[in-house]
C-alpha cells in the first residue's frame, strides 16, 4: 500500500520533503500529550534480553570463585558484585538479582535447546512432536493492543527463526509458533524512526541523514514547546543522529559472511569494535523506539544456543574468537576468568542500556522512562549446559512497585559448580534441589504490567517478594 506523508498525525512526527521522523513523547501540547507517568494510563514497557551458553560459575574452593562468579556473594541487601558483576553497581537500587528460578518443563533439557522455552515455560523435549506456547512479551503485546504504533519489536544478532529446539528468536505467538527476529540495526531504524517516499529512501540508503531534511519542520515545532520540551527534543535529535552514526559503524558486522568450513572462523579484517558497536545499536534502537512510544514491547536474543551462527563472533569484542568454546575453556587455566570477562561484556551493554532509561525523565511525569519500565535480563542456563539456577536480573518498575537493591537466592547451598569434566553433562545430573517457577516470577511482571491474570504456561501463582 503507498504511503503518504499528508496523512501521517503531525503530532507524532517531523516532517520533511519526503521523509518523516518519528517523535519523542512530550509533555506539552502540540504536538503529544504523555499520560502523567503516576496515572493509570502510563506507557508500560516491557523489555527481555537474552544471552545464551551460560555464565562461570566455579567451584567455591576454586580461586576465581571471589572474582568471577556470576551470582553475587551474600544475600538480601547485603551482597557484593564481582568482577564479572561489578558494571551493575550504579544500579544497584534499581535492579534485583535472582538466583534458584528455573522451568520445571526445562530443568531436564540440555542447554543447547533451552532458549526456545525462556519466555514461554513451555514443555518442549529432546525429540517428538514440538509443541511451544505464547512468550511473556507476545502476551503482553496482546494487552497493549493497538496503543502504539508497532505491537513489539522482535530481535536477535542472528536473524530469523532458527530451528525448533534451535530458536533464533524467543517471541513466540498464540499458536507457538516462532516470530522472525530482525538482525540489521539499519532496517530496525528505518522502520521505527523513518517513513519515506522513495526518493528519501534512496537518500537514506546512501547514508545520507534522515535529520537534514526535517530541521525546518523541528524550528517550527521547537517554537510551540516549553522550555523543558525543547531540550528533551534537542537531546531526542542528537541521539538520532548518533543512532545513525552507530548503525553505520554495526553495518560491517551485519554484512559479513558466516563461518565457511575450512576458513578462519572469524574475519581477519573485522574490528573488535564492531561487536560492540553492533550489540549497542540494537540496544540502542529498542530506547529510541520506547522514547518515541512507537512500541512498549521489545525483545533481544543476543546469541543462539549451540555457539553456531555468526552471534558466537561476539567475543571479538573482548578479544576471544568464539563465545561458545569460553564454556568448555572453563578447566584450562585463566578459562574462568575468559568467560566472566566475556560476560562482563554483555552486562556492561545491557547496563548502559538501562542508564540511558534511567537518565531520561519521564514525559509529563515522576521519575525516569526506567521507573516505567522492566527489564529482564538473563539466560536458561547457569552452569554448562545446565538449564537451572538462571541467572537473571530484573531492572526497573519502580513506578509499577517493583522494590529493588537485593540479590534473592533460592538456589541452595548444593547449586551445581564447577568446569564440565568431560564425563555427564550437569544437566543429566539429579535435581536435588527444586528452583522456584519461574512462571511465578513472570504472572507478577504482567500483573504490574496491567495484565489481570494469575497464570502464565498453566502455572498459577505470583511471587510478591519482589514488590514493596
Amino acid at each position: 500500500m503507498a504511503f503518504h506523508l499528508d496523512r501521517l498525525d503531525r503530532r507524532r512526527f517531523l516532517r520533511g520533503s519526503g521523509a518523516a521522523l518519528a517523535l519523542p513523547l512530550l509533555g506539552s501540547a502540540p504536538p503529544v500529550v504523555a499520560a502523567d507517568a503516576g496515572g493509570p494510563d502510563a506507557p508500560k514497557r516491557l523489555a527481555c534480553i537474552y544471552f545464551p551458553d551460560g555464565v562461570p560459575m566455579p567451584l567455591r574452593e576454586d580461586p576465581a570463585f571471589e572474582d568471577w562468579s556470576w551470582f553475587p556473594h551474600g544475600a538480601g541487601t547485603e551482597f557484593r558484585f564481582t568482577k564479572c558483576t561489578d558494571v551493575f553497581e550504579p544500579l544497584r537500587n534499581d535492579l534485583t538479582v535472582l538466583s534458584g528460578f528455573s522451568h520445571p518443563e526445562a530443568r531436564k533439557v540440555h542447554g543447547h535447546r533451552n532458549a526456545d522455552q525462556f519466555l514461554t515455560a513451555a514443555r518442549i523435549r529432546r525429540e517428538g512432536a514440538y509443541e511451544n506456547s505464547i512468550s511473556l512479551d507476545q502476551l503482553y503485546a496482546e494487552h497493549v493492543g493497538d496503543a502504539t504504533r508497532f505491537s513489539s519489536l522482535v530481535m536477535s544478532t542472528d536473524g530469523g527463526t532458527g530451528t525448533p529446539r534451535n530458536a533464533q528468536t524467543i517471541s513466540f505467538n498464540r499458536a507457538g509458533r516462532a516470530i522472525p527476529a530482525e538482525r540489521s540495526p539499519k532496517r530496525l531504524f528505518d522502520m521505527l524512526f523513518v517513513k519515506s517516499d522513495a526518493d528519501a529512501a534512496r537518500r537514506l540508503a546512501i547514508s545520507e541523514s534522515a535529520l537534514d531534511d526535517l530541521l525546518e519542520d523541528a524550528h517550527d515545532l521547537r517554537r510551540r514547546l516549553s522550555v523543558e520540551d525543547r531540550g528533551r527534543l534537542d537531546e531526542y535529535l542528537d541521539s538520532v543522529r548518533e543512532a545513525e552514526r552507530r548503525v553505520q559503524k554495526a553495518k560491517r558486522w551485519v554484512d559479513a559472511p558466516p563461518p565457511a568450513a575450512g576458513r578462519p572462523p572469524v574475519d581477519q579484517d573485522l574490528s573488535p569494535d564492531s561487536p560492540r558497536e553492533y550489540v549497542r545499536a540494537m540496544l540502542e534502537m529498542i530506547y529510541l523506539a520506547f522514547k518515541t512510544d512507537s512500541t512498549r514491547v521489545a525483545t533481544y536474543q543476543i546469541g543462539r544456543e549451540n555457539g553456531a551462527g555468526v552471534s558466537d563472533r561476539l567475543a571479538r569484542a573482548v578479544g576471544f574468537n568464539l563465545a561458545h568454546q569460553l564454556t568448555h575453556d572453563t578447566k584450562r587455566p585463566g578459562g574462568w576468568k575468559n568467560l566472566g570477562i566475556y560476560c562482563r561484556f554483555l552486562n556492561e551493554e545491557f547496563a548502559r542500556f538501562a542508564t540511558r532509561l534511567k537518565e531520561t525523565p519521564e514525559p509529563s511525569g515522576a521519575g525516569s522512562m526506567l521507573d516505567n519500565s522492566l527489564l529482564l535480563f538473563g539466560s536458561a542456563s547457569s552452569a554448562f549446559h545446565l538449564s537451572r539456577n538462571y541467572p537473571l536480573v530484573l531492572a526497573g518498575g519502580r513506578n509499577l512497585g517493583f522494590k529493588h537493591g537485593r540479590y534473592l537466592n533460592y538456589s541452595g547451598a548444593d547449586s551445581i559448580r564447577g568446569a564440565w569434566d568431560g564425563g555427564p553433562e550437569p544437566y543429566s545430573r539429579a535435581i536435588t534441589n527444586d528452583d522456584q517457577p519461574l512462571t511465578r516470577v513472570f504472572v507478577t511482571m504482567l500483573r504490574q504490567l496491567g495484565v489481570d491474570t494469575d497464570r502464565f504456561a498453566g502455572a498459577t501463582g505470583d511471587f510478591p517478594e519482589l514488590l514493596s
